[in-house]
This record gives structure tokens, sequence and C-alpha cells, in this order.
């Protein structure tokens, strides 16, 4: 149970894990996430909804922005207790209390994920349990009740199922899937709110960057500091980083890669980020200041798979200039091969396409996030 004193603990991210505790932890989550999938309840729906074949749009015009669904999934609980069942409710607007945590401090989490229909008509989630663990993380971070794991599964089957005919076929796009967790009690001080509301609404997308991958280097603007929020989902991270984001593609640049203020690489405004240099690739660490993607997560776990030598270690921004390749992971970005990086005006090109490492890393991920290459890693949890 969470207690506001908590919230003066020392905390910390859960530390790197590598070869054989790499295997242990994959088959302790995998067990996980399979206690969750059995605990799984199938919602009472409108079987018109759930039963057509495909929503009436056009797949081919999928883009990165919201499309209401069908249904959304609210369970709620107050301060030190835990979460109530949660129920289906068509997808809509939310009251709220003027006073609540969320809107006047911004107390709140989000996480993203996937569903993908595969080539014979089965509909794939990729690994739903690492997001739950992560929202926990962030929650306690952020001194708030958060749902079980098995409880925040059980959502994301719940609302994938409710909206399946909104699950794009195959290679149109994906379902993205929103789990959001804010204070919704009423709050006047400077406190956790009294109440919390978990929701997971659904939407199908297409690629989050259209085109090729431009970044510019941002030296004025911080994405996080540390001790600050910048490990966790908080929803404060994100407003931010508008200005430097505007800022950028007013120049014609697609995103933003942000520094520290020690001049050293950490990440894209949505995204981690791999050099590739040789047969070595390199990411900076998550100490803190960076999101533990779980995309990420699963590309360090891919590269030892096909041999490739990963090192997470502190990246000076010049060695911006030496890296051959340079690629972007995140679940709204998949694997995303960088075109260029600009720093202090000077435009470095990277190799794309064909034979690169960025491409043998998205062809093997998304093969298994979509059915087509067999999940020997035990990632995908196949709803019901």
């Amino acid at each position: 149970m969470l207690k506001v004193s908590d919230c003066f603990r020392k905390w910390s991210m859960p530390s790197r894990i590598a070869g054989s505790i790499l295997s242990k932890t994959r088959n302790q989550y995998c067990r996980t996430a399979g206690a969750a999938v059995e605990g799984y309840n199938e919602p009472s729906v409108n079987s018109s909804h759930v039963n057509g074949e495909s929503a009436n749009i056009n797949w081919d015009d999928l883009g990165f922005g919201l499309i209401p669904t069908d249904y959304m999934y609210i369970m709620n609980c107050s301060k030190d207790q835990h979460f109530s069942q949660g129920t289906l409710t068509p997808f809509g607007k939310i009251e709220m209390n003027p006073s609540s945590g969320i809107l006047n401090y911004g107390q709140g989490l989000f996480e993203g994920l996937k569903a993908h229909r595969t080539a014979n008509g089965r509909i794939l989630l990729f690994r739903p349990e690492q997001n739950a663990m992560r929202m926990k993380v962030g929650a306690k971070r952020m001194c708030m009740q958060a749902p079980t794991v098995e409880q925040f599964v059980n959502a994301v089957k719940q609302t994938v199922h409710s909206n399946k005919r909104w699950v794009p076929p195959p290679g149109k796009g994906a379902m993205y899937i929103r789990p959001l967790l804010m204070g919704s009690g009423p709050v006047l001080g400077v406190a956790p709110a009294s109440e919390y509301t978990f929701i997971t609404y659904a939407s199908p997308v297409g690629n989050y960057h259209k085109g090729v991958l431009n970044l510019i280097v941002e030296e004025k603007f911080r994405r996080a500091i540390p001790g600050g929020t910048g490990g966790v989902k908080a929803v404060t991270n994100y407003a931010i980083i508008y200005k430097p984001i505007a800022e950028a593609k007013a120049k014609g640049f697609t995103d933003v890669l942000f520094l520290n203020a020690e001049k050293y690489i950490e990440e894209v405004s949505t995204s981690n980020i791999f050099l590739v240099k040789g047969n070595e690739i390199s990411t900076p660490p998550t100490s803190g200041t960076i999101l533990p993607g779980i995309t990420r997560k699963s590309i360090i776990e891919i590269t030892h798979v096909l041999g490739y030598q990963v090192k997470e270690r502190a990246i000076p921004v010049e060695e911006l200039f030496d890296a051959e390749e340079v690629f972007c992971t995140g679940t709204a970005v998949g694997v995303n091969s960088v075109n260029s990086i600009t720093y202090q005006d000077e435009r470095i090109e990277y190799k794309r396409g064909a034979g690169t490492v960025g491409q043998k890393l998205y062809e093997m991920l998304t093969g298994i996030q979509t059915g087509r290459i067999e999940d020997k890693m035990g990632w995908t949890v196949e709803l019901d």
C-alpha cells in the first residue's frame, strides 16, 4: 500500500539487466503476463461492434492521430486503497473536478503500447506486463496508487477486445492503446490527490513520422534534470518540450535530440536513441533522466541474439560525427533510422535502408510483433 511518506524515501529505477539475468527476468515477466491473461474477464459490450469485421475507415490514410473508437475502460480508487473492478463504457468525455490533482499539479502518468493484427487474423499485444510494471515505478515516484500488473493487462485486453474492429489489417498500421493514470480527487494545497482514476482507450494509428527522420540537437532547452521525473512517463515531461519541437519543425526538422547539461546525448522527444559504429551499438543509460523504453529494452535483447555488442554508456555529442548509423526506438516510432542530425549548423548524414543494423532490428522486432517471425522470446500476448 502506498503512503504519502513513501514519497520521501529514496527511489531508483530498476538496474540494467544483462546475460543470464535477462533470461531469468524475462521468464518471470512472462509468467506475470500469463497470470494476467488468465485473469482476463470477457467484456460485456455491444456485440454488433465487437463482431463487426472492420471499422469503416480508409486504412491507407492512417496517421498518428486520435480516431475515436467504441469503448474505454475505467476504474477508480481512493488514497491508501486498492483499485476496484473496472468497467467498459462508451468512449467519450469524462467529468472532472476543477480542483483535481491532474488539472492543478499535473499528477498523472501514461503508457503506450500496441496491438497488431496478424496475417491469419490473430491480435497480438506486445509485452503489456512491462508497461504495467513501468507504471507502478512511475506511480511510486508521483505518490499515486497504481493498478496491479494483472489489473493493467486485463484493462488493456478488455479495451482491445471491445474495439477489435478498429485494429488495422496486417501492414496497414496498429492499434495504439493509451493507459492513463491520474489524480482525479480534489486537492487545493500541494499534496497528492485523494482519489485516482485509471482509464484505457485506443485508436488505430499509422506511422508516427512521415518521411525521413531529420533531427536537430537542442542546446538551450532540457527535457529532464537529475532528480526530476525524466525516468518515468509523467504527463508533465511532455508539455515542456512543445516549444523546442515547434521551433525545430519551423526550421524544417522532424524532431529534436536533447542533451544533458554536460553535452551528453539523452533522447529524442518521443524515443530513445542508438548509435552504430562497426559492430558496436551504443545507447545512453537510463540513469534517471532518460525513460527506460520497452522498445529500447527489446532491441537490446534482440541485439544480443543477433551477436552485436551493445554498450549502455554516456555518449558525448561529438560522437555523432563518427557514427555510421543512428536509429530511434519507441512504441510510437518503432525502430526508425535517422537520415541526418544537425549540430551547431553542421549536418551529419547516416546510412539507412537495406543491410543496415537498424533495418535488421526493425525487421526482427516487427516480425515478432506481427506474428511473421516465431516469438521465441515469449513477448507477445494473444487476444482470446
